[in-house]
């Protein structure tokens, strides 16, 4: 895989170390403005899809199914910026917007949370929690891979903990969680459960077609979609070091990938300073190419990779 190596500028020496890119940096009024305008273009972007899901036609149908489906990803991608307190200057309107966000892809926000910020914490030991379940550190296989990108068996985990939550059997299986933080999850796994139920009401007095384009089919869609944008952040990187530089990925992307995944291809970046508001991350990226070990430019040169390391092996050239 070729590493992007950093050049100095007439004759300057190489820095010893990074200098920008561990920095930390609060959230403006500035940055409030870009993440709201974010919220707009989903929201657009999601009534467009409803409204072609809804026609007779197949082909604008299956173009809004579709639609509704990559929104439903980027949502979560804009849920995993409020999750870090890293869109908003006060911490309340991160939670109120970020509930909303993750409910078409089943994912509530505060369990979501809980777990990611120990990911954070934990990356490159035992004890990583990432939310999502594919592990990077176990062989890589296609068998493997595939049950990652359908990972539908984490839907029926959701009803599960809906039904622990609403039957007061929750419980957090990876530490201790606060009693405050512990309710919120309930409540916000409840707030999940009722959804579900009015989707289940509606079916039942005979609305069930829109239910399914609407939400069922886009959320199987969403799935696979979902995982094919997080799975480039670790995979194929140093799983037993803590050093950022060398267990985690930035993909350069596109302006198009960059908005889909809401910055989330800087992964190195997002790490080394996980409360800098997204949208500035990419001033960092000069210093991700002079050190960081694995970047790309783009998830093409990524796929490409895994694929030659699913035929030849890791040790390929």
């Amino acid at each position: 895989m070729a590493v992007e190596q950093f050049l100095p500028d007439r004759g300057n020496a190489r820095p010893d170390r990074p200098t920008l890119l561990f920095q930390r940096a609060r959230v403006t009024a500035a940055d409030e403005r870009v993440f709201l305008g974010k919220l707009a273009v989903l929201a657009v972007l999601t009534c467009a899809g409803a409204v072609l899901a809804l026609q007779h036609n197949l082909w604008a149908a299956g173009a809004g199914i579709i639609l509704l489906a990559a929104m439903f990803t980027h949502a979560v991608e804009l849920q995993h910026q409020c999750l870090h307190h890293s869109a908003f200057r006060r911490a309340l309107p991160h939670r109120l917007i970020g509930v909303p966000l993750g409910l078409p892809l089943l994912v509530v926000y505060s369990h979501y949370r809980v777990r990611h910020l120990q990911h954070h914490r934990y990356l490159g030991t035992p004890q990583d929690t990432e939310f999502f379940g594919f592990d990077t550190r176990g062989p890589l296989t296609v068998p493997a891979l595939l049950r990652g990108l359908l990972d539908y068996p984490r839907l029926g985990t959701v009803a599960a903990e809906v039904v622990r939550a609403a039957t007061g059997r929750w419980t957090y299986a990876y530490g201790h969680v606060a009693p405050a933080m512990r309710r919120r999850i309930v409540t916000e796994h409840l707030l999940l459960g009722a959804v579900a139920a009015v989707a289940v009401v509606l079916t039942a007095f005979g609305h069930g077609e829109y239910v399914l384009r609407l939400w069922v089919l886009p959320l199987l869609l969403a799935v696979p979609l979902h995982f094919l944008v997080e799975l480039p952040e670790h995979l194929l990187c140093d799983p037993d070091t803590t050093d950022v530089l060398h267990n985690t990925r930035s993909i350069r992307g596109s302006w198009l990938s960059t908005w889909f995944t809401n910055g989330n291809n800087l992964h190195v970046e997002h790490h080394a300073a996980m409360t800098v508001p997204i949208n500035r991350l990419g001033e960092r990226h000069t210093e991700t190419k002079a050190f960081a070990v694995h970047v790309e430019r783009s998830y093409a040169d990524f796929y490409r990779v895994l694929w030659r390391t699913l035929r030849t092996g890791p040790s390929a050239p």
